[in-house]
């Protein structure tokens, strides 16, 4: 896909991983549509993207509000009189037992990891079918495609962002419009401050920086990648639990009892 001029809407853009791929899209010449929560942190993304020389446009939005994610698409579309790339980066985790979690946390991460994107998605679906043209971009996580303790509510709803995007790419097969999926692992981002941090540390779990995880979504992006997996032995990991999830389940027993404490604590 051709990066230069396109119109990007990306959501969570003043978060970890959203700064940096602002600028590497800025850098390939994107128009972009920053969505994030109000505040300094978006202001700043915007102007550092000015600084390179392209355009940005900063849309504050709570995805949590009900009726926010079809706004966002409206103001996207006024605004720039259409988009041609949607990435759903914005996100939200959660680290514990889940006999700990609340209802109120469930609901939480399903609207923002799944309601959410689907929303977006749908609502910014037919003008990029009228002109026969663009890309929907999710970004999930290689806890969709294994199962983690203590992330079972993140897991289950990376799970099905990676399932929806699985099946609205076979429905719009020759369409002109392409669905990616792009799974990266531990990355280092305030979503994983805290007892997940303490925890990967403490498990040597492999830890990616935010720009090295912006730069190979730039690269899924640009070459019209069906799915993309950011990170080894990870990425081999996700094909063995889909052919033998029993062997994962094995190799996966002590990691497991090593994470429960910092679960536990919180």
């Amino acid at each position: 896909m051709k990066l230069r001029g396109a119109r990007i809407l990306i959501t969570g853009a003043s978060g970890g991983i959203g700064h940096p791929l602002a600028l590497a899209l800025a850098r390939q010449g994107a128009s972009l549509l920053l969505a994030g929560r109000p505040g300094a942190a978006l202001s700043t993304v915007c102007a550092d993207v000015h600084k390179l020389g392209a355009r940005a446009l900063p849309l504050a939005v709570d995805l949590l509000k009900a009726g926010a994610p079809e706004q966002l698409a409206a103001d996207a579309v006024a605004a720039a009189g259409g988009v041609d790339v949607l990435i759903n980066l914005a996100g939200v985790s959660s680290f514990r037992l889940f006999q700990d979690e609340d209802s109120t946390s469930i609901e939480r991460l399903w609207r923002v990891n799944v309601i959410a994107p689907m929303i977006l998605a749908r609502s910014l679906l037919p003008q990029m079918l009228e002109r026969g043209s663009g890309r929907i971009v999710n970004i999930g996580s290689v806890f969709g495609s294994i199962g983690f303790a203590c992330f079972a509510n993140y897991s289950a709803t990376k799970f099905a962002l990676r399932g929806f995007s699985q099946a609205l790419r076979r429905e719009l097969e020759n369409s002109g419009v392409g669905v990616t999926y792009v799974s990266p692992r531990y990355t280092k981002t305030p979503i994983n401050a805290g007892a997940v941090s303490h925890m990967a540390s403490s498990l040597k779990m492999n830890m990616d920086e935010p720009s090295l995880v912006a730069d190979h979504i730039v690269r899924a992006i640009a070459r019209d990648h069906n799915e993309h997996y950011i990170g080894f032995p990870e990425s081999l990991f996700v094909r063995i639990n889909a052919l033998l999830p029993g062997l994962v389940d094995g190799a996966m027993r002590s990691q497991n009892r090593r994470m429960r404490p910092f679960a536990e604590a919180r």
